[in-house]
């Protein structure tokens, strides 16, 4: 399964049904940009599996909200790891001059897998700027990558894997002896189902029905599975004629071993036949002659030390039986991605569906680590009386977390409302569930949430960015560029003072009142359980004068949503 930061549709249950977990860091036609996929093409097959909302466009947000650093990075392969404790992770990586140094790091950030992206591959969902001038062919990525991770001792830890526009046995060959372990293959096998390379893939008129929606064209659709399978034996056959050439009876044996490669300057065009090509040539057991040139230790994740055991064990007659359980324990910022593990177990045994509302509670005390309750299933409710760190509630799948100032603190005088309980990147790619927090939250609040319903008290620049569904409510400021690309969903805020409209991106929404009481009422019961669970003053005050109070608050409400659904009521209408 493949994950790129917030991807549509990444819940506990996708991650847990799977044995390699990819982390899609950039890709070699587009590195560093996000993909996108208009409103016509989310058909109602699309938007249930994705978890979003047919007719609306769907933005994927480029890597930089939740991978900033290579820590950031190191925490993501950490979450996956966790979501999935039985699979591995991959990172894919995109053929660049410096790839090596990034693989390095990669690796050091305990990826079990790495994957260099060639820049002639990917499916033209790309726009031409990336299409013709970004990336590298894998052949010169790879070398780097080989080398580098030799040199630093790192290369034993990790499996190379190499991709774009590999079609014949002899690319594989080159591409084994440049040190890569695993080929990926896409043109070629798509080509033996029946692709007739038309390039239309992004106008859904395909006429081989392979890359289209329209079920008129679909019924084209020749291919079997049987032409594939030969595909990849006749060209198994040419690897072995090339192995037996060579001397290997293993693919493991000829990993790396690129003295067997020369440059053929007889083809080479005069400009180019005065280029020096020893350096990718160059073995890098040469460099580094102790030292692993393919896999041969698994990478230490530190599961086994995970709080999660613990919860786990307390846990195990709800697990088993569907008997309620209240756990309380002590949390600290080392325990990291908590109640993730506990998520995969629950996805594991109940699916989708999880368990019903309530029946894992557990309450903490104490400063959650980064990732608090990632991917976090139904069924299971967290709460923290204290902060948590970054990326709390990230790909909320169905389960219901709380953080909130302890009593203590608050009867302190210590006001809630005017401080930040939880960090950055709170609710990044939610799905479903519910997440109230009584204080601020940091910057980039609510990205791509699909489905959640959030209340918190304040947050910080660009709240709501690609937003696609789920309900936002804000009892506090917030910070500029709020709802960027946000093309579904809606937000209510509390503006007493009017100064929301200076500070919200107006691409793709549209500012209006709450009108009708059942909004009204519905916003109302939003706040009611926020102040239950967190026991906020602030929320129980806007309760009080609510009459007065629900004036002030503005609705954002994309213009593609509202459309959608408008025709979803006109439809039910005809219907009815």
């Amino acid at each position: 399964k493949q994950v790129a930061s917030g991807r549509f549709g990444v819940t506990s249950h996708y991650l847990a049904n799977s044995d390699q977990i990819q982390i899609k860091m950039a890709q070699g036609a587009k590195p560093g940009e996000g993909g996108e996929l208009p409103g016509f093409k989310v058909s109602k097959y699309i938007a249930k599996n994705r978890h979003t909302t047919e007719g609306v466009g769907l933005i994927s947000p480029p890597p930089h909200h939740d991978i900033y650093s290579i820590e950031d990075l190191a925490q993501l392969i950490h979450d996956l790891k966790n979501a999935q404790p039985n699979g591995e992770v991959s990172t894919k990586l995109v053929s660049e001059v410096g790839v090596g140094v990034i693989a390095a790091g990669v690796a050091k950030a305990l990826s079990d897998h790495i994957t260099i992206s060639g820049h002639d591959g990917g499916t033209g969902a790309a726009a031409w700027t990336g299409v013709k001038g970004a990336g590298l062919p894998w052949e010169l990525g790879l070398a780097e990558t080989q080398q580098t991770l030799v040199l630093n001792n790192l290369r034993d830890r990790v499996r190379l894997q190499t991709d774009g526009q590999i079609k014949t046995g002899r690319d594989v060959a080159i591409a084994c002896l440049l040190g890569a372990e695993e080929y990926g293959f896409a043109t070629a096998p798509l080509i033996a189902m029946g692709c007739i390379m038309m390039r239309k893939c992004h106008l859904n008129t395909c006429p081989v029905g392979i890359a289209t929606q329209d079920e008129e064209l679909r019924k084209k659709f020749s291919g079997q599975p049987e032409h594939v399978m030969n595909y990849f034996f006749l060209m198994a056959e040419e690897v072995r004629e090339i192995m037996a050439k060579l001397g290997y009876r293993t693919i493991d044996e000829m990993v790396g071993q690129t003295q067997h490669l020369e440059a053929n300057t007889r083809g080479m065009h005069y400009k180019s036949r005065g280029l020096d090509l020893t350096p990718i040539l160059t073995p890098a057991s040469e460099l580094n002659p102790s030292a692993g040139i393919i896999k041969l230790n698994d990478q230490y994740h530190g599961l086994d030390v995970a709080m999660d055991n613990r919860l786990l064990s307390k846990a195990k007659e709800a697990l088993d039986n569907q008997t309620p359980v209240l756990i309380e324990d002590e949390i600290t910022n080392l325990d990291r991605t908590c109640g993730t593990m506990l998520s995969y177990e629950v996805s594991k045994r109940y699916g989708e569906e999880g368990l019903p509302d309530d029946t894992i509670s557990i309450k903490l005390k104490g400063h959650g680590g980064q990732s608090f309750a990632f991917t976090l299933a139904k069924g299971i409710t967290m709460t923290i009386e204290g902060d948590a760190n970054d990326y709390a509630g990230k790909g909320l799948s169905g389960g219901k977390i709380a953080v909130y100032p302890s009593a203590e603190v608050v009867d302190d005088n210590f006001i809630a409302e005017d401080n930040v309980v939880v960090g950055n990147v709170v609710l990044y790619g939610a799905t479903s569930g519910k997440a109230f927090f009584r204080g601020k939250a940091g910057e980039r609040f609510c990205v791509r949430n699909s489905g959640a319903l959030a209340v918190v008290e304040g947050i910080g620049d660009h709240g709501a960015e690609y937003m696609t569904g789920g309900k936002l409510v804000c009892l506090g400021e917030t910070g500029r560029n709020f709802a960027a690309g946000m093309s579904g969903g809606v937000a209510y805020l509390y503006d007493p003072e009017s100064k929301f409209p200076a500070r919200c991106n107006m691409g793709l929404v549209g500012l209006e009142d709450i009108e009708t009481e059942e909004e009204k009422e519905e916003v109302y019961n939003y706040i009611k359980e926020h102040v239950e669970t967190t026991g906020s003053t602030l929320g129980q005050d806007m309760l009080e004068n609510w009459d007065s109070r629900v004036k002030n608050f503005v609705k954002v409400m994309p213009h593609d949503y509202k459309r959608v659904l408008m025709e979803r009521a006109a439809n039910e209408e005809k219907a009815a």
